[in-house]
């Protein structure tokens, strides 16, 4: 029987990468959660001996509002509710404990907020606000880490996580041989390496043909090798895959000059992606294939989210609403 904590969870989270196939930054997630319940008073004594640990330590975690303790935001705490469940469901079904503590943990109730999403008019408007510096737009331009590169390469990375509502892990993850031009669509590798293809529309690949057929034919060259499967679709300004806080600091940009600041990350056009389909008359089975979701009760809130907006035009719209 295990009594290191930190063994059991190291195991726990090899498991999930090996057997499960996570990704690293899920994983990443999974271990900053399990650490932090291991750092907890007693954990390291108790862990093993049933569920007190766990209650006590989610207990300790729900206390809000105060400044030394203010707690968990309810979001944050279901998902480390789920975290130490998974946890001890995996160590019960290894032998490592003998009892089954995770039939004693129940996922905190919450309600499921609607997420925030932008009308077509406004995503226009952040598509465009990235063409605040349009010299050079045709292709022209030598220097690879200048603003027309970035310019060029931030319409692209907008107008694909619109067109085909990519995660921006996965639109970052991309390579050059993930996307065809000429049978417009793009390969994803999504949640629990789950492959999927994804049409894109004309706006976005003319975007993207800007920029792959321009700034990053310069970048790409300044490494002086031919990369794997074409390099990455989106690279920086040296040459290397673009990171992921390049990426909000385009959609932050584009915002800012958008006058959507504080309404707007990256995740807002997949939201919008997903209810823009809706409100068209796409099937929500469809649009639960495009995103990637392992269950339609995901998809369903956009259904929601859509009614909401019905609810909005008809009040606004009907002489006696």
């Amino acid at each position: 029987m295990a009594t290191d904590v930190d063994a059991a969870i190291a195991a726990y989270l090899d498991f999930l990468q090996v057997e499960k196939g996570l990704s690293p930054a899920t994983i990443r997630a999974y271990r900053g959660d399990l650490d932090d319940f291991a750092a907890a008073r007693g954990t390291g004594r108790d862990w093993a001996r049933g569920p007190d640990a766990a209650v006590r330590y989610l207990a300790a975690r729900t206390r809000r509002g105060r400044p030394s303790d203010p707690g968990l935001a309810p979001t944050s705490l279901r998902r480390r509710t789920a975290a130490i469940r998974g946890f001890y469901r995996f160590a019960f079904g290894e032998g490592l404990i003998r009892v089954d503590v995770a039939a004693h943990l129940d996922l905190p109730k919450m309600s499921r907020l609607l997420p925030e999403t932008l009308t077509v008019d406004e995503v226009e408007r952040l598509l465009d606000a990235t063409d605040g510096g349009r010299a050079g737009a045709d292709g022209s331009g030598d220097e690879a880490g200048d603003p027309w590169a970035r310019t060029i390469r931030d319409r692209a990375l907008l107008e694909l996580l619109y067109a085909a509502g990519l995660r921006i892990s996965e639109a970052l993850g991309l390579d050059r041989e993930d996307l065809s031009i000429e049978s417009a669509f793009v390969r994803v590798i999504g949640k629990g390496d789950k492959e999927r293809l994804v049409p894109v529309g004309d706006e976005a690949l003319a975007a993207l043909g800007r920029w792959i057929d321009g700034p990053r034919i310069v970048l790409l060259a300044a490494r002086h090798v031919a990369p794997p499967r074409g390099g990455p679709l989106f690279l920086g300004d040296r040459g290397r895959r673009l990171a992921r806080q390049q990426a909000w600091a385009a959609v932050k940009r584009a915002a800012a000059i958008a006058g959507l600041a504080d309404r707007v990350s990256p995740h807002t056009l997949r939201h919008s992606f997903a209810t823009h389909l809706l409100e068209g008359g796409a099937d929500l089975r469809i649009v639960q294939e495009l995103l990637g979701h392992a269950s339609i009760s995901t998809t369903q809130l956009y259904t929601h989210l859509t009614g909401e907006r019905i609810r909005e035009v008809y009040a606004r719209a009907h002489p006696r609403a």
